[in-house]
């Protein structure tokens, strides 16, 4: 389960920190500001994010960059220890992967950067969406909704699978 966990976190950091390079460098979009991917749909626009999801909090205080970066550290640790000691079957070790490796692709921009790299904007329907994110933040909602449905030995269909067999 370790191994796969963190097999999972190292690609899920790997592909978001190249993703940001190759975006925000290679396409230079931090000089264009904004790049027409899939109109309507799916733009890059450049954005630095010194809170947390969606803006919030967004103060640039060197504090409230190490408090975000001590809280994103100790939710890792706490859901790879939680993975590792209740988490079962295949889903939990990936799940939880995709959330560390999430978490550490935005810490990695905080502590380059000073702030998350965000470029991702996507729009439908005539609707303009405001906000920005990145593959870091798809991994982490992937990853937590994962969690959610991943089976648990204290569920008693997993506890009654296993008695069986």
């Amino acid at each position: 389960m370790t191994k796969l966990m963190a097999l999972t976190a190292v690609i899920g950091f790997a592909v978001d920190q190249i993703s940001k390079l190759y975006v925000v460098f290679w396409l230079d979009l931090i000089n264009l500001q904004e790049i027409d991917v899939f109109a309507p749909f799916l733009k890059f626009r450049m954005a630095w994010n010194y809170g947390v999801n969606f803006g919030l909090f967004s103060g640039q205080s060197e504090v409230q960059r190490t408090a975000l970066i001590l809280i994103a550290l100790g939710i890792s640790a706490v859901v790879a220890f939680w993975a590792i000691r209740h988490g079962s079957g295949r889903l939990t070790p990936v799940a939880a992967g995709l959330l560390i490796g999430g978490a550490l692709g935005n810490v990695l921009d905080r502590l380059i950067y000073g702030a998350v790299v965000d470029f991702l904007n996507m729009s439908c329907c005539g609707i303009e969406n405001p906000f920005v994110f990145n593959l870091a933040d798809v991994a982490i909602f992937l990853g937590a909704i994962g969690l959610m449905f991943a089976p648990h030995p204290q569920d008693p269909t997993v506890a009654d699978r296993d008695k069986n067999g």
